[in-house]
């Protein structure tokens, strides 16, 4: 019986056009949302557009537009750019979406039947970029600017309803505490904890003075707070609080969420308050991935290191789709700040080329120019051939294990690892000796057969990864995969007689490109 798993992204701001960061949060949860399937689980990957607050408006108003219209034009390009890119989404939440917005006001009525939610009156510190309020200790500290983006922050003056939020900190603190629900990495748990401790402030959750939002339901003078609105989303898009909650109760609750470490705190205290007092079971995993730097500076358009659509589009089209997923998964620990360089992108497609791509290469011909194009079988293996199979063996379940763990850096080497070993493997053999020797036809037989072996299944382990590339090398070789697991791909292995292709550079050189 099938397993479920449910992940999310962040909502994104459409008050602008996606960019590295939006497109890395999105790739990783693409690439787990696409291991899982190939693992067999019943697999749902949400992610939207988050199209209320004050950014939007202020946005649109400088552009002489509705904010409907700007989150219109903006969400397509993000929904452009994820098709671009393969994300596998099974759904697509918009916070401005009819579905959403009537599930929203019935969470508030819940929350309000609770005794969760009242009126009062707020004044205070407010980070617009961030839709948050800032304690006068906190705003004076930071000189009155924003801990994320520098700018100044806003005083706010006016009637508001309030969420009961400090009646839910010693209980939130001990479901993240005791890994209730788990927040990594673990040094970001600990930030959480230390932070809950002491909190004593209830959530405003709602503006008067802004017209842009889902209303309150028993106040239309009011509009809802953007992280009440917004938060919803994980839920409100499996059809809770509405007629159809057969995904909600299939799916809830979400395996792994994966968010910015700017957005934590929200996640990590907000969300976990709400579905407390609504009485929802928490999600299992919050992992914070870090930041994008670009050659160790803050990215900026004025510096010329930001790294928008264009350059992404650019390196798409010149190395491809599956070269930016590796490198992004490479480029540090998931969980860690990141730095954009180019240098460290070439070095790791010339991974992929000369260790993927040469080992399938120089296997494929091998068997082509020693058996004509059909694999063989093995015969009795030797001592040196140990350490290949058991790294072969093991593959399956050292990916399972970093799946798990949420070791993105990790699943992405693991199968280079093997295809690695396999070259060596093939050095150390010498399988074109062999061939010079009829008595040693059943020893070159294994030797071909083992590598042939070895870099199916580093083309298999890399199909979340590279789905375009790893499948392009497994048609070299033969193999079917069509509506196959990894592990009954894995344990199926290549079939003795099984016949491969030609052969072709799956990460040609760049003057071998047209």
């Amino acid at each position: 019986m099938s397993k479920t798993f449910y992940i999310t992204t962040p909502i994104y701001y459409p008050n602008g056009e996606p960019h590295l960061g939006h497109a890395y949060t999105t790739l990783c949860a693409d690439v787990l949302a696409r291991y899982h399937r190939l693992a067999g689980d019943s697999t749902w990957f949400l992610t939207g557009t988050d199209e209320h607050g004050i950014k939007m408006v202020k946005t649109a108003s400088e552009a002489n537009i509705t904010p409907l219209e700007l989150a219109d034009r903006n969400v397509a390009v993000f929904e452009k750019l994820w098709k671009e890119l393969g994300v596998t989404h099974d759904d697509f939440i918009r916070t401005s979406s009819s579905r959403h917005k009537l599930a929203v006001q019935e969470i508030v009525r819940r929350l309000q039947d609770k005794g969760d939610i009242y009126l009062g009156s707020y004044e205070g510190w407010y980070d617009e970029g961030q839709e948050e309020f800032v304690t006068e200790t906190e705003a004076k500290a930071r000189d009155y600017k924003s801990a994320i983006s520098g700018r100044p922050l806003v005083r706010y003056k006016e009637p508001t309803y309030f969420f009961n939020l400090k009646k839910y900190v010693d209980p939130v603190y001990q479901a993240i505490e005791s890994d209730r629900i788990r927040v990594r990495p673990e040094a970001r748990k600990n930030e959480i904890l230390s932070k809950l401790k002491g909190w004593d402030q209830d959530l405003s959750i709602s503006r008067g003075s802004l017209k842009w939002g889902i209303q309150m339901p028993s106040d239309p003078e009011h509009v809802l707070y953007v992280w009440i609105d917004a938060l919803s989303n994980y839920v409100t898009a499996l059809g809770y609080a509405s007629a159809d909650m057969l995904k909600f109760e299939k799916f809830w609750p979400a395996d792994v969420q994966l968010i910015g470490k700017e957005i934590l705190w929200f996640h990590a205290f907000y969300w976990p308050a709400m579905l407390m007092s609504l009485g929802v079971e928490l999600p299992r995993l919050l992992f914070a991935h870090g930041w994008w730097t670009s050659d160790g500076k803050k990215m900026s358009k004025s510096m010329g290191n930001f790294i928008d659509l264009t350059r992404l589009d650019d390196v798409c089209k010149k190395y491809s789709d599956d070269a930016l997923r590796f490198y992004m998964l490479k480029a540090a620990p998931f969980g860690s700040d990141l730095d954009w360089n180019d240098n460290d992108f070439l070095k790791n497609f010339n991974e992929l080329a000369n260790v993927v791509g040469n080992c399938l290469n120089r296997t494929i011909k091998m068997i082509g120019k020693y058996r004509q194009g059909v694999i063989p079988g093995a015969a009795e293996p030797a001592e040196i051939d140990a350490p290949l199979r058991e790294l072969t063996h093991r593959l399956g379940a050292s990916l399972a294990g970093a799946y798990d763990r949420i070791a993105l850096q990790e699943c992405a080497s693991l199968p280079v690892e093997l295809a690695r070993a396999a070259n060596v493997f093939i050095d150390q053999t010498a399988p074109f000796s062999l061939a010079k020797d009829p008595a040693k036809a059943a020893r070159l037989d294994t030797v071909l057969n083992f590598s042939a072996q070895a870099i199916y299944a580093s083309l298999v382990g890399l199909l979340p990864i590279l789905p375009t590339k790893a499948a392009e090398g497994l048609r070299q070789l033969g193999a079917d995969i069509t509506g196959k697991t990894i592990p009954e791909l894995l344990a199926a292995g290549l079939r003795a007689g099984q016949k491969v292709g030609d052969g072709a550079p799956l990460f040609p050189k760049l003057d071998e490109r047209k």
